[in-house]
């Protein structure tokens, strides 16, 4: 999705790049949270089951906490990653950059029984392929989403290609959106970059396939690949 980095301007001017994570890359750190809060679960289990109907209450509250206070703590604890978060890289960020406050980490996590609708967080898995930023419907609501802590290197998401020299010159900003589409082309359908391609058809003097193959050229070319 070409819309899956959100750029902010800040105040002092500063331009930042957000990188919204994907839906698989978020069940990856949710099945370690799970993992996680699994074992937590059993590890305190296991003596309080030795405490009598006291210590059968005092399990209700450790499960009510791993099942919706771990989200919480976590995000407010550890700058808006669960653990879970920050083995796959990612944090939970307020839709302008900042970090996320108690209000909106509270919002998100509650709206966690909405997204796991009907089973399997269907409804939360529909709104991240439907929303530019891949937000469940807790971030929409809570005004937060979930990014990538940190950028690749300029050109690592090239795909490989022989190199070609550009037929014309090209301005800074101009080489940067070729490299940029280029970038992103793996996240594209083929149907939508010859869509982007054949925009360029004054450039590439080609279309379709043809044409998506000479942009990849021309940007191994700028990253100074053979």
């Amino acid at each position: 999705m070409l819309d899956s980095v959100r750029e902010i301007e800040t105040p002092e001017g500063i331009s930042l790049r957000l990188r919204a994570a994907g839906p698989l890359t978020r069940a990856r750190a949710w099945m370690i949270d799970s993992l996680i809060r699994l074992v937590l679960l059993m590890l305190g289990m296991v003596p309080l089951s030795l405490l009598g109907t006291g210590g059968h209450g005092l399990a209700m509250l450790l499960m009510f906490a791993l099942l919706w206070a771990y989200w919480v703590i976590c995000e407010l604890w550890l700058d808006g990653q669960s653990l879970g978060k920050r083995a796959m890289g990612l944090r939970v960020v307020n839709l302008d950059g900042t970090p996320v406050t108690w209000l909106p980490s509270v919002t998100r996590n509650l709206l966690r029984v909405v997204d796991a609708l009907p089973g399997v967080y269907g409804v939360g898995l529909a709104s991240t392929l439907v929303d530019p930023c891949a937000r469940r419907l807790g971030d929409i609501v809570a005004g937060t989403m979930v990014v990538h802590t940190k950028e690749p290197s300029i050109g690592q998401l090239v795909p490989s290609a022989p190199a070609r020299p550009l037929p014309v010159p090209l301005a800074p900003e101009e080489q940067a959106a070729l490299v940029d589409f280029a970038e992103r082309a793996g996240q594209l359908t083929m149907q939508r970059q010859e869509e982007l391609a054949n925009l360029l058809e004054p450039l590439t003097g080609c279309r379709d396939g043809a044409a998506v193959s000479r942009l990849l050229g021309y940007a191994n070319g700028l990253l100074g690949r053979p």
